[in-house]
């Protein structure tokens, strides 16, 4: 454009100039006298016309650039792909679908922070004393996976941010190589506050405007919760022996306090409610915060269910001697374990016995 000479500074600016890439005189000035970058080639005249014609090449929604922005283009579009496919009707299997596309989204959100920072995030070995990138099988770079990124030192995100990210990798895990059945309901926290999380962190990293709330307004549902449809959702949410015991040892590996915090898991309440005034009616959901007096209230009304304790087979084994069984040990454990476990057809063997069964 500048060897043309048909546009001048401002001109330029407006066409090169973007919220994520700020261009000023100053630097154009330093490219029209040679101070800077001077052994860069200029582009081809077809090149400058190619461009021109599809400028501006940007998201209307975003005013990203297709190109320059394309890994945070793609990270909200995963997400936003994630949650429709998780809140579409009809499905059977929509946790292990988010769960793939999530861990996609939160890839390139990374990769995107990582860029800006100016943090080569390849696959990096040595070779003749010279560090050089991976490559995949088709010769391209090869770039960190999601675990590798959550691990390195300056990952941007806090604790329970990766607490939640490391627990979806390894249900991840499971799911790829094992089949599952309808887990759904039982790690919905968790993906719910995946799905805070990142929202939260493209708008402290890059901007308000590009949070997701606007693309995705609050889901309606036709499901009311009454004694019978609480019934069938506990029956039907049983989870495969193998999810249960990966949910069970990583649950072990967090403190009280990491297994409270909403970025590991988020978790509301919904109770029915009629409004005192009729303008507060057309609000179809209150956030009432924990500690206040109004919380305390839906507290006393809410029944939690409590899981019954479990113990290991060497735990069951001393109960039983304790009780009188003198010869009963882990054969005889091991025994009544899989005639009860027998009766149980959706239930695998698992190392874990629950007293009373």
């Amino acid at each position: 454009m500048i060897s043309e000479k048909k546009w001048n500074d401002q001109d330029v600016l407006a066409y090169f100039t973007r919220p994520t890439r700020s261009i000023n005189h100053a630097r154009i000035s330093a490219i029209r006298n040679g101070t800077k970058h001077a052994a860069l080639k200029a582009a081809t005249p077809e090149e400058l016309a190619t461009f021109l014609a599809t400028w501006p090449d940007i998201d209307p929604q975003t005013g990203l650039s297709l190109r320059g922005d394309e890994l945070l283009l793609k990270a909200r579009e995963a997400m936003i792909a994630a949650v429709h496919v998780f809140n579409g009707a009809g499905l059977t299997f929509r946790a292990e679908l988010f769960i793939v596309t999530a861990i996609v989204a939160w890839t390139y959100l990374l990769h995107a922070w990582f860029s800006k920072h100016g943090v080569d995030y390849r696959y990096m070995v040595q070779q003749g004393g010279k560090r050089v990138a991976v490559k995949t099988p088709h010769g391209e770079d090869k770039y960190w996976d999601l675990a590798h990124c959550v691990k390195h030192a300056k990952c941007p995100l806090e604790k329970g941010v990766t607490h939640n990210l490391n627990f979806l990798l390894e249900l991840r895990h499971e799911i790829e190589h094992r089949s599952t059945s309808r887990i759904d309901d039982v790690i919905g926290p968790k993906l719910q506050a995946c799905c805070i999380n990142f929202n939260d962190t493209i708008k402290k990293e890059f901007g308000a405007q590009y949070g997701l709330e606007r693309r995705l307004p609050i889901v309606l549902q036709f499901v009311t919760f009454g004694p019978d449809q609480r019934a069938v959702l506990k029956k039907a949410s049983t989870l495969p022996r193998h999810i249960e015991m990966m949910m069970d040892n990583f649950d072990k590996q967090l403190t009280a306090e990491e297994l409270a915090d909403p970025r590991f898991r988020f978790q509301v309440a919904f109770v029915q409610r009629t409004a005192n005034r009729p303008s507060a009616a057309d609000q179809a959901i209150e956030f009432v915060p924990a500690g206040t007096e109004e919380a305390a209230d839906i507290d006393r009304i809410l029944l939690k269910e409590v899981d019954k304790k479990k113990y290991l087979p060497s735990e069951i084994v001393q109960m039983m001697k304790a009780e009188g069984f003198k010869k009963f040990g882990m054969h005889q454990h091991t025994e009544l374990w899989k005639k009860l476990e027998a009766k149980k057809k959706e239930k695998g063997f698992g190392a874990l016995a629950v007293k009373g069964v």
